[in-house]
């Protein structure tokens, strides 16, 4: 017998959950498949559980480096708690996720979800296989990472971020295969233990799309603070055996052969989309790397079927699949909506951390837009000098009529920052209004109102 509910969601991570949270603040009824943990790979395997390792080898790095700390260098970190603090942490989330979808009547079914046909999915229990039937399904089933076609990992010396996260001991060397977000917080992250850390990326810069000049600042802090980061670096091959791993390539640069060995290997080289099996054959158009197309209501070609997050491409952050699951959600309850990826921001959280929104200064110059920036560096601001973080800059881009379009921050705490830029790049704000607006001094964020009076030759603290 078919159970009977308005909306079921297939996948828990963070688009899926939002989306469950947000179906009874609609009057609906809904059902959450989940195989794994409520939370998905950003709460349990990705986002927080990095960026907890990410904080406590920051501190120890601060110590270590702080001139007026005496012993510093002697500090360490006892591993064996720093772990067993991840586990805490992630354990909590996701104990307050179940504690909201429960409040809210939701039912989390346990098992791997299919769709069968429009409304109804199939799921594989512990008790049992089950079926539901609902006036509306929205899939969510996230991604995983992307494996190499000569190199898979093994759990051992060839690591996803998953198993890197809970190493039971710091490695000596790591090779990390791409030097997006994954690569470059899980590089910092062991590089701060004392691992010898070498990035391997094929394109021309770390943080492909991102703005060059701004990834370029970050790209030689990370090089000061040790990370071996090389670029243009064409993978052929690897040779794996027990307790070492050995890349071998070309670098485009010179057409000159490399050969690099670790300890392990972190594959971080993009994700693939959860698809796979997902629904009857034939049913869902996949596009390009297996990703769901979607119409700009998400709506997928089947009526009342609904795809978001990381299923369906674009920028894989799970602040996108927030969006998408509200957006997806209300048009399953009868409202019109869109997606808007304008003012999406990214962030990386390095040290310093890097973040974008809107345009970046090529896809500007690519549209023909006629692009008035304003650059700020962090050495002209008071508040970095007290931190002694003085690499960094604030990057804002404007069009003809000076309404801002695009920003980018290397700086402490650029993650925080970002999202006065992105209510700016959204609502089609103007530099003179950012830059007349009154910011706290002495903050890092009023670099940001600098650097919009700096791309109309008005900073007040920089020589225009």
């Amino acid at each position: 017998m078919d159970h009977k509910k308005d909306i079921a969601i297939i996948g828990g991570g963070p688009g899926g959950y939002l989306a469950a949270l947000r179906a009874p603040q609609l009057g609906r009824k809904a059902v959450l498949f989940e195989e794994d943990r409520v939370g998905g790979t950003c709460m349990n395997y990705g986002c927080i559980p990095t960026k907890y390792l990410l904080h406590q080898t920051k501190i120890l790095k601060e110590v270590r480096e702080t001139k007026t700390v005496v012993g510093g260098a002697g500090i360490g970190l006892d591993w064996a708690a720093v772990q067993t603090g991840r586990l805490a942490v992630v354990d909590r989330l996701v104990r307050g996720i179940e504690f909201l979808l429960e409040k809210g009547g939701v039912e989390i079914v346990k098992g791997r979800a299919r769709l069968e046909e429009a409304g109804r999915v199939a799921v594989e229990t512990p008790d049992g296989p089950k079926t539901y039937r609902a006036d509306a399904v929205i899939l969510a089933t996230g991604s995983r990472s992307a494996s190499l076609p000569f190199l898979a990992p093994n759990g051992a010396e060839v690591v996803t971020s998953t198993e890197a996260l809970a190493f039971p001991e710091v490695p000596k060397s790591l090779l990390v295969i791409g030097a997006g977000a994954i690569g470059l917080e899980m590089g910092s992250i062991f590089k701060r233990l004392g691992t010898d850390v070498t990035v391997l990326e094929i394109l021309p810069g770390i943080i492909p799309g991102s703005d060059r000049e701004t990834a370029a600042r970050l790209e030689r802090t990370l090089k000061k603070q040790g990370l071996r980061i090389l670029t243009q670096m064409s993978i052929a091959g690897a040779d794996v055996v027990p307790g070492k791993v050995t890349l071998k390539g070309t670098c485009l640069k010179n057409s000159v052969p490399f050969e690099y060995s670790a300890e392990r290997v972190l594959l971080a080289a993009g994700r693939r989309p959860n698809s796979e099996g997902l629904a009857a054959d034939g049913m869902l158009t996949l596009g390009r790397g297996g990703f769901v197309a979607v119409n700009d209501r998400l709506e997928t070609g089947i009526p009342g079927v609904y795809a978001i997050g990381d299923l369906i491409g674009g920028k894989l952050l799970a602040h996108k699949a927030y969006h998408d699951a509200i957006v997806a959600v209300e048009n399953a309850c009868g409202m019109n909506r869109t997606v808007d990826y304008r003012a999406l921001p990214i962030a990386v959280f390095t040290d310093p951390e890097f973040a974008s929104v809107g345009l970046t200064q090529e896809e500007a110059d690519g549209k023909g837009i006629k692009v008035r920036a304003g650059v700020f560096p962090l050495q002209a601001s008071g508040r970095a000098l007290t931190m002694d973080s003085l690499d960094g800059m604030v990057k804002v881009l404007a069009d003809g009529e000076d309404r801002i379009i695009g920003a980018h921050i290397v700086a402490p705490g650029a993650s925080e920052m970002i999202h006065e830029l992105a209510l700016a790049v959204s609502r089609g704000s103007t530099l003179g209004e950012i830059g007349g607006l009154i910011h706290i001094h002495p903050t890092l964020s009023e670099t940001i109102g600098e650097a919009a009076l700096k791309a109309r030759n008005e900073a007040l603290h920089l020589l225009n």
